[in-house]
């Protein structure tokens, strides 16, 4: 029996997809379930392992589908330069190095190697250009021997990718993919595959599920039908991140799902359960399958998140503070919260605001502050872990229109912090208690301008740091206890005893 989680992709600056997935994990390996987490996008800036590891996966559970056909196992990259010059049957005449990008010349016709290093003090490497007569040829990348590499030609002046080859440890080819800009043929050795969704069908095919497999599909847009098609008897599972239908566009009659969704929606008979984050959404799509689909699929509510520990200040909180923690998208809207803060400072002379966080909202962001001279109490201070960052703080602030959960919230409340975000499902009214822990904003984003919600944000801050709730931190602690590992991995463990055996 072994669960396998299906996504896409995976990054430095993780969705909350990633994370929940992260949280899942913890929560599985202690009911000691065999794990696997499913990536099908190819990425190659850096080794899949680097990735993983960074949020929390062990190598061991982790499936890359453009390494699952090879006996290279995911694993930390220790290919070095040296080994790089090992395979070069030419003298290399000069060695130079900027930052994490190391060159190694080889003649004076501009016939170069490129190595990209992790770190730019140590000798090993992620990937390598090989420029032959000034012109791209190759690119190889590694982990702890060559994994893959990509073939390149002129054309209309420029290096043209045209095939990839993906190999064994021993440096065998174990199957290649030929490349015609939106074309990819993928040459196996014992099948022809024309198309991705055919390549993802065949890595089902060759998992061999069985019915004491369940897959849950965290994401699934464009392969979904191939990945279903091809389960065998496994159960299978979907997790409902996001907001899942568009209300403007829902009417007595008709309901417009969410993209992500309409493949697993509408061919719900089978899917053989659904997954929503709180009893909210559980019981709005419900009501929503029977009305619109006349069906009623059997749906679990279980936080994507958990909690090991409450967490407790160890020296009093800064006054005055506030955090927020998200990546830096315009859905975020951390503007606002910034041209808040900005606002509320002039009745709160004491108030910082820092936001922890990266994405492409970084610059836009950082210029809100420099115009209005707000860096000495506004800062951005990037992407870390925050287990230990939260209890610093007062309050926590979130200014995004639209939640399936909210881990930050989750984490926030588990660390006792004061709560502020819009009256809007799913997150915020699962974890702010109007008037207790702190203050749930109204909002009409369709009616209402950004100087209206950026001066309601304002009068927020405001009103909690002067006259706000009286036992916001006890009152955050006693709504995170259900939230505490223990309590979540029960839930889990009731679905796979449900889902496996009735």
């Amino acid at each position: 029996m072994t669960i396998y989680n299906i996504n896409f992709g995976i990054g430095w600056a993780s969705s909350g997809v990633e994370y929940a997935q992260m949280y899942r994990a913890k929560l599985l390996r202690g009911l000691n379930t065999p794990l696997k987490f499913v990536f099908l996008e190819f990425m190659s800036s850096e080794n899949i392992q680097t990735l993983t590891e960074n949020i929390g996966f062990h190598d061991e559970e982790v499936i890359w589908l453009y390494q699952y056909f090879t006996d290279i196992k995911i694993a930390p990259t220790t290919y070095t330069v040296d080994d790089i010059k090992a395979t070069v049957h030419e003298p290399i005449i000069e060695e130079t190095q900027s930052g994490k990008v190391r060159w190694l010349t080889m003649n004076e016709n501009e016939s170069f190697i490129t190595c990209y290093l992790k770190n730019e003090n140590t000798d090993i490497v992620d990937y390598a250009e090989f420029v032959i007569d000034g012109k791209l040829v190759r690119k190889d990348y590694y982990s702890y021997v060559r994994t893959f590499s990509e073939y390149y030609a002129p054309f209309e002046n420029k290096a043209k990718l045209y095939m990839r080859q993906f190999y064994n440890e021993d440096g065998s080819v174990a199957y290649t993919e030929y490349i015609d800009e939106e074309t990819h043929v993928y040459a196996m050795k014992d099948a022809k595959l024309y198309t991705r969704e055919d390549f993802v069908a065949y890595f089902f095919q060759k998992l061999k599920l069985t019915a004491d497999d369940i897959v849950i599909f965290d994401r699934a847009t464009e392969v979904g039908q191939a990945m279903l098609q091809n389960s065998g008897e496994s159960r299978v599972g979907v997790v409902v991140h996001a907001e899942h239908f568009s209300e403007n566009a829902t009417d007595d009659h008709h309901i417009l799902w969410n993209n992500y969704y309409e493949y697993q929606f509408t061919n719900h008979q089978e899917i053989d359960f659904y997954i929503t984050a709180t009893d909210r959404q559980n019981q709005i799509l419900a009501s929503q399958f029977k009305k619109y689909l006349n069906a009623t699929p059997k749906i679990y509510t279980i936080p994507v998140g958990s909690l090991e520990v409450l967490k407790h200040p160890k020296r009093k909180r800064k006054p005055f503070s506030i955090i927020t923690a998200s990546r830096l998208a315009s859905e975020k809207h951390i503007d606002w919260l910034v041209r808040a803060a900005i606002s509320a400072k002039k009745e709160v002379p004491q108030l910082t605001f820092d936001i922890y966080g990266e994405g492409g909202e970084r610059e836009k962001i950082q210029e809100i502050i420099d115009e209005n001279q707000a860096d000495n109490y506004i800062q951005l201070l990037g992407h870390v872990k925050l287990d230990e960052i939260y209890t610093q703080y007062e309050l926590f602030a979130a200014a995004s229109t639209s939640e399936g959960f909210g881990l930050t919230l989750m984490e926030a409340v588990g660390s006792g912090l004061g709560m502020l975000g819009f009256d809007v499902n799913y997150g915020n009214p699962t974890f702010i208690q109007d008037g207790e822990n702190g203050y749930l904003i109204p909002i009409d984003i369709k009616e209402e301008g950004n100087d209206v919600i950026i001066a309601r944000l304002a009068k927020a801050m405001v009103q909690y740091f002067k006259d706000g709730p009286k036992k916001p931190h006890e009152t955050s602690y006693q709504i995170a206890r259900p939230y505490l590992l223990k309590n979540i991995q029960q839930k889990w463990k009731d679905l796979i005893e449900e889902v496996l055996h009735g």
